[in-house]
């Protein structure tokens, strides 16, 4: 029996416009904890780019809040019995904002540069498909090379935005610079560490859900800056309010705060073979690192840092995932032991380690507590603040030792590891590579059942936790803030700012 996956196109659209008649003119301002990168789905990595891509970037489907796929540019698709076809029905009238019709040829299109753009990140993300075919004008079938569980999952972020095949031919890797998408707002300028301008889209497919003329995404790094510019009204929303911010963004009767449990993680990165830089001992010798976990106190460094508010972690699932691995709880820290570790490795003095981390006010302070905690053990932290796109820029070049940085999250477990430790994996800055690793994570992606997925990522868990490319630390709530004036705004665990049916009173 074949597989059916449809869903109802309201579904998508949200709820009813809402009866309030929403001001005219009006342009949203939008403070983002940092500068967006390259705006090419194809390209970017960035958290806050993300953000940007959903008013700018319209994607094949998208999610609820309840983390179930839903329709957006694909009305309906079936997966064969074999589960080596997807059968995609597209959504009829939509055009891209510079007039190219979006149709089953543009999906292809898509499809084609992901996976075949020199410098498109998404490579691992759509591996499994071994071609397309067209088999109408709103049809498209995706053939793939064996069965993959995550693939639709996939489709609902980066790789599944659909940009203008007229527009990317043209502008080739630098698309970015004047990005041609689809969705509720086009671009219109960008003044780098400044602004980034779009324009509501007229001939948007769901216009009548979108209320402003204009929204403007502000980078401003610093939290307590944003919520003093939101309290004085220079902006209308903020996104990650600093947990600590929180009380005062509460007791302002002009603002209204809402939250959601992510679907991702924060943690120091390693560079375990990514050029000169990663032929050092932290890349060298998994003792090290094993090291300087042991020495980290999770619990605490929630406490002094976020007031509680996040969840310690150590693996890349939050304790409340069921892909958690129970088998292997949160760590308690162990000076001793991490000691012990650092003399097993030949450093029975003490080792330096410098992790970059972005110029913002909580992965600072967070690096500033597990600075302290790793002095206990004689491991001693130098912290380089740095732009975050400058530091993912210098992370993927391989020019760096160790890195604070998170990963937003995705409703599949594929894509929280897949594309960061396999071999030659999407985002694999820290060039990591184990045969054992590779086998588990891609016989994930194909295992026909979530209890045999769930046993394959426990066991590749473990190696993770033992290996420690990654060392994970938390997972965070996202927490908006903004004017009162703004209705109708749905908090989602994805940490997306989706402004469909949003409205403004004044």
């Amino acid at each position: 029996m074949k597989h059916i996956k449809t869903a109802i196109v309201t579904a998508v659209m949200g709820a009813a416009a809402l009866t309030a008649a929403p001001t005219l003119a009006k342009d949203l301002r939008i403070a983002l904890q940092s500068d967006a990168d390259v705006l090419d789905p194809d390209q970017s990595r960035t958290f806050v780019g993300r953000i940007i891509y959903a008013s700018l970037c319209d994607k094949l489907v998208d999610i609820t809040p309840d983390l179930e796929i839903v329709p957006q540019l694909a009305t309906a698709w079936e997966t064969s019995s074999d589960g080596m076809q997807i059968t995609m029905q597209l959504r009829e009238g939509v055009v891209f904002h510079d007039g190219t019709p979006f149709n089953a040829e543009a999906v292809a299109a898509n499809i084609e540069r992901s996976q075949a753009l020199d410098e498109s990140r998404r490579k691992s993300e759509l591996k499994s498909i071994s071609s397309t075919e067209v088999t109408g004008e709103y049809e498209i079938v995706l053939n793939l090379g064996a069965p993959d569980a995550t693939l639709i999952a996939q489709l609902a972020d980066r790789a599944g935005m659909m940009v203008s095949p007229t527009a990317a031919a043209e502008a080739g890797v630098d698309f970015g610079l004047n990005p041609v998408c689809s969705g509720a707002f086009k671009f219109e300028e960008r003044v780098a560490q400044d602004k980034i301008v779009l324009s509501k889209f007229d001939d948007y497919w769901n216009a009548d859900a979108i209320h402003f003329d204009s929204v403007t995404f502000l980078p401003i790094p610093d939290t307590t800056v944003r919520l003093a510019n939101l309290q004085s009204g220079d902006i209308d929303m903020l996104e990650r309010l600093n947990a600590t911010d929180l009380a005062q963004a509460e007791a302002d009767p002009d603002i209204v705060v809402d939250s959601a449990v992510s679907l991702g993680y924060q943690a120091i990165t390693f560079n375990i073979n990514n050029g000169e830089r990663g032929d050092t001992p932290w890349g060298n010798d998994k003792r090290l690192r094993q090291a300087l976990s042991y020495a980290i106190d999770r619990e605490a460094l929630n406490q002094v840092v976020f007031e509680g508010a996040f969840a310690p972690g150590n693996q890349s699932f939050p304790p409340t995932s069921p892909w958690y691995n129970s088998d292997l709880p949160l760590p308690a820290a162990d000076i001793d032991k991490a000691k012990a570790l650092l003399a097993e490795a030949g450093y029975p003095d003490g080792i330096d380690l410098e992790v970059q981390v972005p110029n913002s006010t909580e992965p600072l302070a967070v690096m500033q507590v597990v600075q302290a905690m790793a002095a206990q053990a004689g491991i001693n932290i130098t912290l380089t603040s740095k732009e975050f796109a400058t530091l993912l820029a210098d992370q993927s070049a391989g020019d760096y030792q160790a890195s604070q940085i998170g990963w937003s999250g995705r409703v599949d477990p594929d894509g929280n590891n897949h594309q960061f430790v396999t071999t030659d994996g999407g985002i694999n800055d820290s060039k990591f590579s184990d045969p054992k690793m590779d086998e588990l994570l891609n016989a994930a992606r194909v295992a026909p059942t979530p209890e045999e997925r769930k046993a394959i990522y426990d066991e590749a868990t473990v190696i993770m936790l033992d290996e420690l490319p990654r060392l994970f630390l938390y997972h965070v709530k996202w927490i908006w803030a903004y004017r009162d004036n703004m209705k109708g705004f749905t908090a989602y665990p994805d940490g997306m700012i989706r402004l469909e049916n949003v409205t403004w009173e004044e």
